[in-house]
């Protein structure tokens, strides 16, 4: 048995698939005179040019495969060829030491990487991952070769062993033949290991010395919720997991047996639940787990890795295209929320120190009437052809959103003049996810009909933590204090001006979370497909009761730690076979027994 870190949740049994560390790439320090400078500097930066689209096709499929927001993590390494700081020193040694560009790019990564590896911070050291995934990927379009095998070419069910999986080698798994991963590398916050839980395989990294240990063909049991890779079970291992696969299926059944029943408590409260998605091929989902519609369209996908935005044609054919698959049920289309960086054409030589804080979403429509208002026109016209509700993002200020429905009401005005069809009375919204907006809920909630917070960026904004920042990730809480009563507080606000609120943070996915924000009021909830079963099974198992204590209890608590104590509570005894998977001891056992 090979112990190590658990990376993404599940067990999978089956043959292992053992893959070879790519061998180091050998190369020379050829010398070269002034005159090859030229030649050499336009070899590099067409090896970053090919890399850059590389990379893009890849963050292409990521998205299309898995979602918009697990494609981000390839931004990263985007960043890393635009990086000048490597640029300027790989030629600096280039010409110094007058030798080729493919050993001063190679010696030049080789050190910075080493040093970053070296570094006693997780952040800095897995930062050094997608260094060494973009060189690998420079270094061999600079010599003309083919990388290293992906595991495309797989044509049976294994589990893959290796020294480390890059992010970019993760993105081309074949669920259908790869049932789960163990790497001796990277940790729970790696980009790796969150490709593995986007594409809910199970995952256990940390596994030292794996590779030597074990063959290519012998049958082995991934455990991704102890991490744990158990090479030759015995029955017993094999009995007690087949025992916890038996109450996975059995729960699955029960969730499946829920999709076209509504997320309603035993109280008789309707909660309308949602899902979020990323793009037109995700419908299917949608209706899969019993979603009652879309509570979070993510328009983004349509404006990244393209020199110009689309125009109001091609958004106007993909928003009428979910609209009408899903028609009657509701699609909340939120516009543009994308920084300046992800908009080569709009924002020209931008440069910003602090993106987060910076030109971004509605901020950018704002002052690019044009780009916003192609937008608005598309989303007006799909409102003819279903349930269509529009919902701008990162609202901070009253001024903003006054200036976002004038915006609106001149596109109205200008389709009516066109004579083209919209819905007159379609449903404007806000995102809640900045303090201030949630402070000034109350004055914002007399120009729109709904609001919806966004927790990822209000537990972010409020408590100043990058959740994806591991050196500060245990800061990012979602159950403090601050949080529960700004969420409290749009809510009351929003119910007394007569609009509703739905939540589509991640907070809405977690089942440990629904009684609390049903007790704090929320009308709706909207999470990522496949968390919409967990959540309504949770649901249908309370008590309206049960939550409004639940919530009252957390407003007034000193400490996060307390409230999300209480909501596991209640979650664990309303519905413990959600939660019930099998103890550490009782794994631990298995696992040991002789054969």
């Amino acid at each position: 048995m090979l112990r190590g870190l658990p990376a993404s949740e599940g067990v999978c049994r089956g043959r292992l698939f053992v893959l070879a560390p790519p061998r180091p790439l050998v190369i020379e320090p050829r010398p070269i005179t002034e005159a090859d400078f030229p030649a050499e500097i336009q070899r590099l930066e067409e090896a970053l040019l090919t890399t850059r689209q590389q990379l893009l096709e890849v963050q292409r499929r990521v998205s299309e495969g898995v979602g918009a927001n697990d494609a981000r993590i390839f931004d990263a390494q985007l960043l890393v060829l635009e990086d000048p700081f490597l640029h300027d020193e790989v030629l600096k040694q280039m010409r110094r030491d007058k030798v080729c560009i493919e050993y001063a790019f190679h010696d030049f990564a080789q050190r910075y990487f080493t040093t970053l590896s070296s570094v006693e911070d997780k952040y800095l050291s897995e930062r050094a991952m997608d260094l060494r995934d973009v060189a690998e990927r420079v270094l061999h379009n600079l010599l003309g070769q083919e990388l290293p095998a992906d595991l495309s070419h797989l044509h049976e069910p294994c589990i893959v062993v290796a020294y480390d999986l890059t992010p970019s080698r993760t993105a081309t798994l074949d669920r259908r033949y790869v049932l789960g991963f163990a790497t001796e590398l990277g940790s729970l916050t790696s980009h790796t290991a969150i490709l593995a839980r986007s594409l809910r395989i199970p995952a256990v990294t940390g596994l030292t010395q794996a590779v030597a240990q074990v063959r290519t063909g012998q049958f082995a049991l991934l455990d991704g919720y102890e991490g744990l890779l158990i090479v030759e079970p015995t029955e017993q291992t094999l009995y007690t997991y087949g025992q916890i696969e038996r109450r996975q299926l059995a729960l699955r059944g029960r969730l499946e047996q829920l999709r076209d029943e509504p997320a309603i408590t035993l109280d008789a409260e309707r909660l309308v639940l949602s899902a979020n998605i990323e793009s037109a091929a995700e419908l299917s989902e949608v209706r899969e787990f019993g979603a009652e519609g879309v509570g979070l369209f993510r328009t983004e996908y349509l404006f990244l890795n393209r020199p110009k935005p689309p125009d109001e044609e091609e958004q106007y054919a993909a928003y009428r295209e979910v609209a009408e698959k899903l028609a009657p049920a509701p699609v909340i289309i939120r516009t543009l929320d994308l920084g300046g960086d992800k908009l080569p054409e709009v924002a020209g030589d931008l440069d910003e120190r602090n993106p987060f804080l910076g030109w971004r979403a509605i901020r950018i429509c704002l002052q690019q009437p044009e780009l916003f208002k192609a937008q608005l026109r598309a989303v007006l016209r799909a409102s003819a052809h279903g349930n269509v509700k529009l919902m701008y993002p990162m609202i901070s200020s009253l001024d903003e959103l006054l200036q976002a429905n004038a915006l609106l009401e001149e596109c109205r005005q200008e389709l009516r003049a066109a004579g083209r069809a919209f819905n007159p009375d379609l449903e404007v919204g806000a995102t809640i996810e900045i303090p201030s907006a949630a402070v000034m809920a109350a004055s914002l909630a007399r120009h729109v009909r709904f609001f919806s917070i966004g927790t990822n960026d209000l537990i972010q904004y409020t408590l100043a933590v990058d959740r994806l920042n591991p050196r500060i990730a245990q800061l990012f809480e979602p159950t403090h204090p601050a949080v529960i009563r700004l969420m409290r507080a749009t809510i009351e606000a929003a119910h007394a001006q007569g609009c509703w609120v739905g939540v589509c943070g991640e907070m809405a996915g977690e089942p440990v979370f629904a009684p609390l924000l049903i007790g704090l009021g929320a009308d709706e909830l909207s999470a990522a497909p496949a968390r919409v079963p967990a959540v309504k099974f949770v649901i249908r198992r309370l008590k309206r009761t049960e939550a409004a204590a639940l919530a009252a209890y957390a407003l007034q608590c000193e400490t996060g730690r307390e409230i999300l104590t209480r909501c596991r509570d209640l979650a664990q005894r309303i519905a413990p076979s959600l939660f019930e998977i099998a103890s550490g001891a009782e794994l631990e056992a298995a696992a040991a027994a002789p054969s």
